[in-house]
């Protein structure tokens, strides 16, 4: 912008938020008495830096003592102290780098199956090179409950393949609570990709979001 008043006579601001709640509309201040102050090419810097702060901290500060207060009660103590930002929030939300090839190295298989079972093999081809990562997140939760890695990776985790009965049409199933997947012996990847898409996304249960 050029000029003196340009900004002013652009925006017509003054150091207030309009917000609505509850159907209800009201008017914050940023600073006292910020209805009268206009907002110009001299304190521009300021007034973002203030808005930024209101939305960030200000507006939902009761909420995150509310949380804060709850998180401490079940995780404080000397060791949350030691943690950086990033390391904390690896361990509240998991891994976000899902290495499926660690978990197909982890994978135990019984009723049948082995390693190199073709249905196996199209199964883990499948989830590796075809899946987007929306649907492998899917595929995880099917399978495990949740569709994060834990800290130390899908290569910790103990899953295992049950073979469930020859071709068919039925969708695979899965007992979450053991990380246990049951597959039937699909004839052809068309068939197994059909099947396990229908089944992943279109299930429905009570894991971890």
């Amino acid at each position: 912008f050029e000029g003196p008043g340009s900004v002013e006579d652009t925006f017509c601001l003054s150091w207030v938020v309009s917000e609505e709640a509850w159907g209800v509309r009201r008017e914050v201040e940023l600073v006292p008495g910020g209805a009268d102050i206009p907002v110009t090419e001299g304190n521009r810097e300021q007034y973002v830096a203030a808005l930024v702060d209101y939305h960030l901290n200000s507006s939902v500060a009761w909420q995150y003592e509310a949380f804060s207060h709850g998180f401490r009660m079940l995780c404080d103590g000397p060791v949350l102290k030691l943690l950086r930002p990033q390391e904390l929030e690896r361990l509240v939300c998991g891994n976000p780098h899902l290495d499926f090839e660690a978990l197909q190295r982890n994978a135990k298989y019984e009723a049948g199956y082995t390693a190199t079972t073709p249905v196996i093999v199209w199964l883990w081809e499948m989830v590796q090179h075809e899946l987007p990562l929306d649907e492998q997140k899917r595929f995880l939760k099917f399978f495990t409950g949740t569709d994060r890695s834990p800290i130390g990776g899908l290569g910790t985790l103990r899953c295992l393949i049950q073979r469930d009965g020859p071709d068919s049409t039925k969708l695979p199933t899965s007992h979450t609570c053991f990380n246990t997947l049951l597959l039937p012996e699909y004839s052809s990847r068309p068939k197994l990709a059909r099947q396990l898409r229908t089944a992943v996304n279109n299930a429905e249960g009570f894991g971890l979001e």
